[in-house]
């Protein structure tokens, strides 16, 4: 009975592995630096998410709350969002690096998570940009943006990017 069930025991040991290890060197990044405020990746975030506002023509300040560890978006002379460390997406990014390379299938694999991280990548920038635009115009909706739709497209975007991979890579070979 164990033999049937081998194949998928060792998916989800390699998930469950690849998913901890990135989860403590990623714990280990915030703790270098918690006294220091918003840690840097995310601070990088918000500089491109505030050029990426000004450039369309929402004139954004970033103040940095280095106390409290994050940094308010100011919006057309309001502030509307603060960025913290849960904002990067970063934790997206790993499960879906751990699943992926579950199913590990060679070099493939690495071109495809580096695709995958951009996509994520670009998501989450939008998904702010969005939201503090959303926040400065309409911000009767905000809490319904930031707590329902955009949650949604993040992690939509992870299952469609892991059906991609298990339905045109991972299971390719078995299928044919």
């Amino acid at each position: 009975m164990f033999k049937d069930f081998k194949p998928v025991l060792g998916i989800l040991l390699r998930f469950i592995i690849i998913y901890l290890v990135l989860l403590l060197i990623y714990q280990f990044y915030l703790n270098s630096g918690k006294d220091l405020g918003l840690d840097p990746f995310s601070r990088w975030i918000a500089n491109q998410v505030s050029s990426l506002q000004n450039s369309i023509g929402y004139p954004t300040e970033l103040y940095n709350d280095i106390k409290n560890g994050q940094v308010w978006f100011y919006v057309k002379n309001n502030y509307v969002t603060r960025m913290v460390e849960g904002c990067n997406a970063i934790s997206v990014m790993i499960l879906f690096v751990s699943f992926v390379f579950a199913f590990y299938k060679g070099s493939k694999t690495f071109l495809f998570v580096l695709a995958g991280l951009v996509i994520l990548y670009i998501m989450n920038l939008l998904r702010i940009t969005v939201l503090n635009i959303v926040m400065a115009d309409y911000k009767e909706y905000g809490k319904t943006f930031h707590d329902y739709i955009f949650p949604a497209v993040i992690y939509g975007s992870v299952v469609l990017l892991w059906m991609i991979w298990i339905k045109f890579f991972a299971l390719r070979h078995e299928n044919s």
